[in-house]
């Protein structure tokens, strides 16, 4: 059957006319930016606290009287915590500051040869405890609120369970719960970075480079979806360049992927192990520090937030915790966006900060 053309020469030509303005006023543009223009992470901050590499940030108050329960962030040990604060319009931190809220974050800092032998206890019982203690003596409290950002999220429910009299309220934002949730329904489009890292003879890898290079941890977050994360996006860029906004919100992204810590090679290998590989959190199999992380030890209400159109850490991982847990206050968050989108998309600036802050205030 054969289709009629629609693209007539005139309309090529004008085409083709359009896009070299375009390009030509985008490299104009391109030209006059420095990297140091290039800025993510802005909200004001003071570090209050420091261990070893570990920074601990309180970002500075918006509001008179900010809600009285600190919030402490924990994010992941791979990439850089500014996803949470990439520009000022579209910044989860700033927009709980504009709440009320008194949020904490951890900068776990990032390892160098010497720092291979890092374990998971290290950073739970030990990095993210002490930070947790610090801010209680500061505020005077016996508990504080602890959010978890992705695999910084599987940290904080392992922490959590282990030290529930500490933590007031857990929130939790896309994190990985049950890494084998496809199973039960053989699902083919789960994520694919579960389904391969359970192939991943990750003795092997740890053994011949020490600490995974964020270069190759990027590298593999970009093959789940390799046409649309490392061919379209860039050609998608031609239709920006000439509009500077759009350009720098572009740049902002890119260097905030491209400039992520390489991660302690024995910490990364019990998280492939015990969690992608086993699966061992749901099965209360995980030992940090000689202690069982049992998730029925999460009394404290959960607020589970994810992301419905997530293709790095699917909807179904995540929100298998409610099976689990020890708390008949559990609350689920759904967010129209992918895993990134999650928190810098414009829908997310109107819900996300503000069903996390409404939630924590229910629970004062």
């Amino acid at each position: 059957m054969a289709f009629p053309i629609q693209i007539t020469p005139d309309k090529a030509i004008h085409e083709l006319t359009e896009i070299n303005k375009k390009i030509v006023k985008g490299i104009e543009q391109l030209s006059t930016i420095k990297e140091d223009d290039v800025q993510v992470g802005t909200t004001p901050k003071e570090t209050v606290f420091e261990y070893g590499k570990l920074k601990l940030y309180r970002y500075k108050p918006v509001v008179e009287k900010p809600f009285k329960i600190p919030l402490l962030f924990s994010y992941a040990l791979v990439n850089r915590f500014m996803v949470a604060d990439l520009q000022e319009d579209r910044s989860l931190i700033r927009n709980l500051l504009k709440e009320g809220i008194d949020v904490y974050l951890i900068e776990w800092g990032d390892p160098t040869r010497k720092d291979r032998w890092l374990t998971l206890d290290d950073y739970v019982n030990d990095f993210l405890d002490t930070c947790v203690d610090f801010i209680r003596e500061q505020h005077g409290l016996d508990q504080i609120n602890l959010l978890g950002i992705c695999q910084g999220g599987t940290l904080a429910t392992c922490y959590a369970a282990l030290h529930p009299d500490k933590i007031k309220n857990l929130v939790l934002t896309v994190t990985p719960i049950d890494f084998h949730a496809d199973e039960e329904h053989e699902e083919l489009d789960f994520g694919l970075l579960f389904k391969w890292a359970r192939h991943l003879d990750i003795d092997v890898m740890i053994d011949a480079v020490g600490n995974p290079p964020a270069e190759l941890l990027n590298f593999s977050f970009m093959l789940v979806r390799p046409m649309s994360l490392n061919v379209r996006k860039y050609t998608d860029m031609v239709n920006i360049l000439d509009n500077e906004r759009a350009l720098m919100n572009f740049l902002r992204m890119e260097k905030w992927l491209f400039e992520g810590p390489d991660s302690a090679g024995e910490a990364y290998r019990e998280f492939v192990k015990n969690f992608f590989q086993q699966n061992k959190l749901v099965k209360n199999e995980i030992e940090l520090g000689g202690q069982r992380v049992d998730l029925g030890n999460l009394t404290m209400p959960i607020l589970n937030c994810y992301a419905n159109q997530d293709n790095l850490v699917p909807p179904k991982c995540t929100v298998a915790l409610g099976k689990y847990v020890g708390t008949d206050d559990y609350t689920e968050l759904e967010i129209p966006a992918g895993h990134i989108g999650f928190y810098v998309s414009g829908k997310s600036q109107k819900l996300l900060a503000p069903g996390i802050a409404a939630w924590l205030k229910e629970r004062a």
